[in-house]
């Protein structure tokens, strides 16, 4: 069968394949078109199995957020190179992804096909690599952020019996907060034993190796009673230093918004996807 200019742009415009491939695709398939688009997903699988072992540090991390604004989602998607997550198929694709993830469902099994047209139309190794989604619980409020063109995303969720634009504006900083400090804990009960042992077995042997000895064991319980806490406080958000005025962490930021409330505002969780981190 003969493979005509138009079968070729028609399976372009189904696909957003090129027109080689499309060409390459209608011949092979005797210009079928059904078939022709199943060989372009097959032919994606292909290119990605191919590719496996190339890194994929490159990509986007996009944020969906409901209609009603009580639920929003993040979705990562790696590439290999940053022309590719600059392509509007790429884009599109994450924004889907995001999307799906804001209504809880699969992002590989929901998007599959797009998928395999995407590996087709990129001829990258393109990961879906996680998501997060937040749904408002209770009162108070959830609020989402997009740093740096996507290679940073944040969600966070405010507990606070009022609600109001004071509630929202404070949720945004927080969110600029977490994008910029990048912490690890919410608050120091939640940073592992292990992880704080194994800080202090790094700054004790600094601290011998300074003074030739270790303090009296009398003296050392309060030295290290001081790192941890410092350590904790670099770590857990609420004992950060608030981004936007380091003269306060962001607890004692939380604290000043809940009495122009007049109600008190907790942050009852936030997530941090930063691409290929």
């Amino acid at each position: 069968m003969a493979i005509t200019i138009d079968m070729i742009k028609q399976l372009r415009e189904a696909t957003a394949a090129g027109m080689g491939a499309c060409k390459e695709a209608l011949n092979a398939t005797n210009g079928n078109m059904d078939e022709a688009i199943k060989y372009l997903r097959e032919k994606g699988l292909a290119v990605a199995a191919k590719r496996v072992d190339k890194e994929s540090k490159q990509g986007i991390v996009a944020l969906a957020t409901a209609a009603d604004g009580k639920a929003m989602a993040l979705a990562e998607v790696n590439c290999e190179t940053d022309f590719v997550a600059k392509t509007e198929a790429f884009i599109k694709f994450v924004d889907d992804a995001a999307k799906v993830a804001l209504e809880g469902k699969d992002i590989e099994a929901t998007l599959n096909d797009d998928y395999k047209m995407l590996l087709t139309k990129t001829g990258e190794n393109v990961k879906i690599r996680r998501s997060e989604r937040f749904e408002l619980t209770g009162s108070g409020c959830v609020s989402g952020y997009i740093h740096m063109g996507g290679k940073i995303g944040v969600l966070v969720e405010l507990a606070c019996d009022k609600t109001d634009a004071k509630l929202d504006d404070a949720a945004h900083m927080v969110c600029l907060h977490i994008a910029a400090n990048a912490p690890k804990y919410l608050v120091p009960e939640d940073v592992p034993q292990a992880e704080i042992d194994a800080e202090l077995e790094i700054k004790l042997n600094a601290l011998k190796e300074q003074k030739g000895k270790l303090p009296p064991e009398q003296a050392l319980v309060g030295i290290k009673k001081g790192m941890a806490q410092k350590f904790c406080s670099q770590i857990c958000l609420t004992k950060q230093d608030y981004v936007a005025d380091p003269d306060m962490t962001v607890e004692k930021y939380l604290d000043t918004v809940s009495k122009e409330l007049g109600a008190p505002i907790a942050i009852k969780r936030f997530a941090r996807l930063q691409l290929g981190a």
